[in-house]
């Protein structure tokens, strides 16, 4: 592949947006459970091993979170992807030891699955140096479909 494709390109943005602003609006509402209660989604298992409370330490989430979504809309998107693809995989991790939601992990498995693509659109676009495709690239990739 010599060219960032345009249809690439688009994925890649979105992919950006979606998983840059979705870790911030969840991370700010971890102080303001309009969302959810998210106190709920901690496992019995870490409520024993978290030294503190339950609120303090999705606070603390609620900050990584933030810190991440910045990282991925930052220059640092393929870094930041990749931290949020291994918190998605933490979180499936705490949902499963809850033993009642099977299906939102397995919905954060799928997300950190897109972190990944990201992470890799990341690398193939980076090595283009950033670049936008030109209109003449775009037509030359579509036509050679």
């Amino acid at each position: 592949m010599k060219d960032f494709d345009g249809h690439l390109n688009v994925a890649w943005w979105a992919l950006k947006i979606g998983l840059g602003v979705g870790p911030i609006v969840t991370g700010i509402d971890k102080y303001f459970d309009k969302l959810a209660d998210w106190g709920m989604y901690l496992s019995p298992l870490a409520t024993k091993i978290v030294p503190v409370s339950a609120t303090t330490f999705m606070h603390g989430v609620g900050v990584l979170e933030i810190i991440a979504g910045l990282i991925v809309l930052s220059r640092w998107t393929k870094v930041g992807s990749y931290v949020v693809m291994i918190w998605l995989l933490c979180i499936a991790g705490n949902l499963l030891t809850t033993g009642m939601f099977s299906d939102l992990a397995m919905r954060d498995i799928e997300i950190a699955i897109g972190a990944l693509a990201l992470s890799q659109l990341s690398t193939v676009r980076d090595r283009q140096g950033g670049k936008e495709p030109t209109e003449a690239q775009v037509s030359q990739s579509t036509a050679a479909r």
